[in-house]
């Protein structure tokens, strides 16, 4: 892959190919011309290769590099364009979905971005395109919106993971003074004005002491302090956005507030402005509002905090440090300092640092965080260990193989932040509604103050203006622009979790639809390797001595059954025999002299031929025969000793994943290379609707195809590179994570565990997380629609009810609540397998 351009490179390299040229002439009028571009260094463009290598001082936006070897007459191959990594941004200052419509707009406006999408939940803008960051946070800024570069996906860094975290801690604590504040100086305002509501009295010891005059006067100094101090942020946000003809939800706010106080202001110092009965003051509902806005603000930054709690705990895993062996001792290191090759230390009890290879002694690793199982796995030298795991009992060494962003534990947070930060299908009717929904909401209060003012009962200035601001603070934008990408958080965080993870954000709602998942058969129903499965021994002869001479005879043999009956041998420490005389006999088997006796191991042909009565095995050979396995018989010393058979087993967890994928309605079926006899012997015990054997990877494809067309919606599962073809095909496709990193590359869904009771998880947690998000989408577009007339006075013709700008702010800051609450129940999502 090419070099990115990024924005904090002060020297980058980039190589470029280019099309068209043909002589040194050429070569000498595209490095002219790309001299000219600012900020490149120096130039070498190669004939031969076809390429323009460069160094560059300063950021170059990859577009301008084109367009100057396009002026010229010459081309880039399109797959220039899309090298560059995904440019990840730092959103501030976004408060609903209108915002992230705002800044997606101005990003696909930026000359090379092919892709921009923002999540109001991460706060966060992932880019693709050949385009400079520096254009990308000038954009941003440009529509009202703060932007800093995060890096791009790959080259993210722990730091800034930390740092975001500390700016976010410290926007919670602010957003808790500022709620304080305001809660302290808004509740004599509240009792002054309302307390008569509640207590019968009030106004008159409010004459009799101070006067209702000099009332209005503290609730105005009371209510500026409120709106200019810690409410000042609605202003500074909302009246700029409002200028540029692109509102927000601090807009509503702010105009929602000052237009009460406005009112109110006018009522206290030039009273004589208004018509007679309309003097009265609003200074509780200006108040009121901001603080009650401040809450739910403040609810909802510590209810987003929970929401990313599983990327929290994933970057948890990480190591700071690690004991590496320099210069003849262990010493202890950053995790930055290791590099691939380093013999690292690893004592009982302490997390694996890094990923690699154990090359001294033996312990049991706790996978959980990996793979959702929760039995730890034996480790000895040759095992392969994941950064983050834990360590049990015993002590070891292993080398590093992987360090930094290539650690498997990296690899796994960039998957899950990469899912929650995408935009899935379901919110694209969203967006449509969201781009016009707060100019609708000013319409709306507009034509709510006009018709009070003209058709309504007196004073009508003072119902136009309060029903007017009830309009504009009811609006909830933000649940909307809530309700998808906290679901998605939770619900790909939860995954995580369980060892599933969803590399693609739109797989998520694919998922639910399948109604058919096709699954290969080796290393994916199966172990993915032969294994001693059946040995059953003739009268007179005990089992090990009798795998101690096969297995001796076959350890002289390469080929695979032979090397799982030796292995299975060594797992039940059964010493091997001295052999000699080894022979392979074409077509029969195998033969040989160990521990003094003549061995003889083969096919039944074979001891048909030495002159063996099969006979006496015919029911365990029917029986294999049905399995799909091949029998071989073993004589020993001239006698039918035993018969042997070797199979890839079907997993232990495959029968009851098959069984709970029945239990959701789906049908399954194998798409496998294998020949048909195993194959429709392993369906016949698993319950498996459909077979398709002896297919390569293309049938796998044509297969999937067929089964799309029959059933609909299909999900395919496996692990090989020749599942590749088919994983890409199918509507989703899901890769068990022991598989190749071909496999994991063409799928959408990645099964950590490698157990097939993953896939019925990964499929009803789409079910759950996509269900959430449409009771998300209903209450927020509920609300919306039934509270909004309500508050312009729908209701005060037949039922004489109005709503206070008060209530309205209340419901305004529940309704983001409800709609993160509601998302958080993903959090204890699980399946019974």
């Amino acid at each position: 892959m090419n070099a990115p351009i990024r924005a904090t490179d002060t020297s980058t390299a980039i190589s470029m190919p280019i099309e068209g040229m043909t002589c040194a002439s050429c070569v000498g009028r595209v490095e002219r011309a790309l001299k000219t571009v600012p900020g490149v260094e120096t130039v070498s463009v190669n004939l031969a290769t076809e390429r323009a290598n460069m160094t560059m001082s300063a950021t170059v936006d990859r577009t301008a590099l084109i367009a100057t070897v396009q002026n010229v007459g010459y081309s880039v191959p399109a797959s220039f364009v899309a090298t560059s990594d995904p440019i990840e941004l730092s959103v501030e200052g976004m408060t609903c979905a209108s915002c992230v419509g705002r800044v997606e707009r101005a990003l696909m406006a930026v000359p090379g971005v092919t892709q921009a999408v923002v999540n109001l939940a991460t706060e966060r803008a992932t880019i693709k395109g050949s385009v400079s960051a520096v254009s990308l946070v000038a954009a941003i800024e440009d529509v009202g919106y703060e932007a800093r570069v995060i890096g791009t996906i790959s080259d993210r860094s722990e730091s800034q993971d930390a740092d975001r975290a500390e700016k976010k801690e410290i926007e919670r604590r602010e957003l808790t003074r500022d709620f304080t504040v305001a809660a302290v100086l808004t509740a004599p305002v509240f009792l002054m004005e309302m307390g008569a509501h509640l207590l019968p009295g009030v106004h008159r010891l409010i004459e009799a002491s101070i006067g209702m005059q000099w009332s209005w006067y503290i609730q105005f100094a009371l209510t500026t302090l409120v709106l200019f101090a810690p409410g000042i942020r609605f202003y500074d946000k909302g009246l700029p956005a409002l200028w540029r003809l692109a509102p927000d939800m601090n807009s509503l706010v702010a105009v929602g507030s000052l237009a009460a106080y406005g009112y109110s202001l006018v009522a206290t110092f030039a009273p004589g402005f208004l018509p007679p009965g309309t003097v009265n003051v609003y200074y509780e509902a200006a108040a009121v509002i901001v603080t009650l806005i401040l809450l739910g603000r403040l609810l909802e930054a510590r209810a987003k905090g929970r929401t990313s709690e599983a990327i929290k705990r994933l970057v948890g895993l990480q190591a700071k440090t690690a004991r590496v062996r320099r210069g003849g001792k262990a010493v202890d290191l950053p995790i930055g300092s290791v590099v691939a090759g380093d013999i690292v230390e690893v004592r009982p009890g302490e997390r694996v640092p890094l990923d690699g290879e154990l090359v001294e002694g033996e312990s049991y690793v706790d996978e959980s965080m990996i793979t959702g199982e929760p039995i730890p796995v034996s480790k000895v030298v040759g095992s392969a260990l994941v950064g983050g795991t834990i360590n049990q009992k015993g002590a070891f060494a292993f080398r590093a193989t992987a360090v930094g962003g290539n650690t498997v534990l990296a690899q796994i947070i960039r998957m899950v932040e990469q899912a929650q930060g995408s935009k899935l299908p379901i919110q694209a009717m969203v967006d449509k509604v969201t781009m016009w929904f707060v100019p609708a909401v000013f319409a709306v209060a507009a034509l709510t103050f006009a018709g009070w003012l003209y058709f309504g009962p007196s004073p009508a200035l003072t119902f136009a203006m309060i029903n007017a601001v009830a309009v504009l603070i009811i609006a909830c934008p933000c649940a909307m622009g809530l309700a998808t990408p906290t679901s998605i958080m939770v619900g790909t965080g939860r995954g995580a979790e369980l060892g599933v993870l969803f590399r693609k954000g739109e797989a998520l709602q694919l998922l639910k639809d399948a109604k058919v998942v096709a699954l290969d058969k080796t290393g994916t129903l199966t172990e993915g390797k032969p294994m001693l499965t059946d040995l059953e021994l003739a009268a007179g002869f005990d089992r090990t001595s009798v795998l101690g001479l096969v297995a001796a005879v076959e350890s002289k043999s390469e080929h695979p059954i032979a090397r799982a009956i030796v292995e299975a041998a060594a797992l039940e420490g059964v010493a091997l025999q001295p052999v000699s005389d080894f022979m392979s006999v074409t077509g029969f088997g195998v033969k040989a002299m160990a521990g003094g006796k003549h061995i003889e191991i083969g096919a039944d042909r074979y001891m048909i031929e030495l002159g063996h009565d099969v006979t006496v095995f015919s029911a365990v050979a029917e029986r294999l025969g049905n399995e799909g396995k091949s029998p071989l018989f073993a004589a020993i010393g001239g006698k039918l000793a035993a018969i042997i058979a070797v199979a890839d087993p079907i997993k232990a967890t495959t029968p009851a994943a098959i069984k709970v994928m029945h239990d959701l309605g789906l049908k399954v079926a194998m798409i496998t290379g294998d020949n048909a006899r195993t194959a429709r012997a392993i369906a016949m015990r698993l319950g498996i609707d459909e077979v398709v054997a002896e297919v390569l990877p293309d049938g796998k494809v044509e297969a999937v195809r067929r089964l799309k067309g029959q059933f609909g919606k299909i999900a395919f599962v496996g692990d090989g590179i020749n599942d590749a073809p088919a994983l890409a095909e199918a509507d989703v496709g899901l890769a068990i994570g022991t598989g190749t990193d071909i496999a994991i590359e063409a799928a959408d869904v990645v099964l950590m565990s490698g157990s097939l009771q993953s896939v019925p998880s990964a499929i009803a947690l789409s079910k759950a997380t996509i269900g959430n998000i449409r009771q998300n989408l209903f209450w927020a577009f509920a609300y919306n629609t039934a509270l909004i007339p309500v508050a312009a006075g729908a209701l005060y013709p037949s039922l004489g009810i109005l709503l206070s700008p008060v209530f309205a702010a209340g419901a305004m800051a529940l309704s983001s609540i409800f709609v993160l609450g509601n998302a958080l129940r993903l959090r204890r999502f699980k399946i019974d397998n």
